[in-house]
């Protein structure tokens, strides 16, 4: 059986089950939750469900996220690492944009330092590539905090196996947090396997496809109800057989969810039932995927109403 922590960095050990804090925020992304004190509450029963990592974002609300959880936990038990990132500006429900400038970069991170309340932040992750900007120039700027003692420890998101390399050649890379799960595969075996033989962390973002594979489809209601699990837990178990080195973030403001969740690890999946589950995919009229792809953002709720309206009259 896989090892039920991973040491971060080599020296920041948690369970391989985090909390994706983009949850904490309005439709979107954008705002507060719709119960911000009801949010607050999630988070300290996260805390006291074993969850150590909390992953979050300057530009989750944009700074919703993080306030609301240095509100809730600050200050922060023992053994709870605050993942953050920066080089990215929201703009509207949806509406992200890469700003990998330097000084951007250090100005991202002095207010993520001032809303978490912290003196120095555990992981501060580059949120992705800006395409107008260098990569090492971007990540030259990381090494400098780092140097400086604002940040413990570099990570990247949204990379390729040879962005990691380029930025390694600068400063100590210690996580990658690129999109994964049962339903958005894409050629990321490739990243996978290489921070599995670096010992770099691998954070799949939106491990449950944004609740699409909680809902239960036809393989995985097969498998969830052969082990007497639910549909979630099914798909988390999945990736933390992926590899050791899989340390997936679900985000839920739903306490029933974030017990299975948190339970996850727990499930040892057979062989039988991973041959079954790497056959799986993901059916494609997924009204959430759709609507990110086809619908203006400003209609988008509208629209996921609409076709889940439809889908039940199927």
């Amino acid at each position: 059986m896989a090892s039920a922590t991973f040491a971060i960095g080599g020296d920041l050990s948690v369970r391989r089950l985090g909390y994706g804090a983009m949850a904490l925020t309005g439709l979107g992304g954008w705002g507060e939750p719709p119960d911000p004190a009801a949010a607050r509450r999630l988070l300290r029963q996260a805390v006291d469900l074993g969850v150590q990592l909390i992953d979050t974002a300057d530009s989750y609300g944009p700074d919703v996220s993080e306030d609301l959880i240095a509100r809730a936990l600050h200050p922060y038990a023992d053994g709870v690492v605050i993942a953050t990132k920066g080089g990215s500006v929201r703009t509207a429900p949806w509406e992200l944009h890469a700003d990998g400038r330097p000084e951007h970069l250090r100005a991202a991170c002095e207010g993520s330092l001032r809303r978490l309340r912290l003196d120095r932040i555990d992981l501060y992750q580059l949120h992705g590539v800006d395409g107008a900007v260098p990569l090492e120039e971007s990540v030259a700027a990381l090494a400098e905090l780092r140097e400086s003692g604002k940040i413990r420890h570099v990570g990247l998101s949204n990379v390729s196996v040879e962005q990691i390399e380029t930025a390694r050649r600068i400063v100590p890379i210690v996580s990658v947090q690129n999109q994964y799960s049962l339903a958005a595969r894409r050629s990321e075996d490739a990243v996978i396997d290489y921070c599995e033989r670096e010992r770099i962390a691998y954070l799949p973002w939106q491990p449950l496809a944004k609740g699409s594979l909680a809902r239960l489809q036809s393989t995985l209601r097969a498998v969830a109800a052969r082990r007497g699990v639910t549909a979630a837990q099914v798909a988390l178990a999945w990736l933390l057989a992926r590899s050791e080195v899989v340390i997936p973030i679900p985000g839920t403001l739903s306490p029933t969810h974030l017990d299975e969740n948190v339970a996850a690890p727990s499930l040892e999946l057979t062989d039988a039932d991973l041959a079954e589950l790497d056959r799986y995919r993901l059916p494609t009229l997924d009204a959430r995927s759709l609507a990110r792809r086809f619908v203006p953002p400003r209609l988008r709720r509208t629209a996921l109403s609409a076709m889940r309206l439809l889908g039940s009259r199927r």
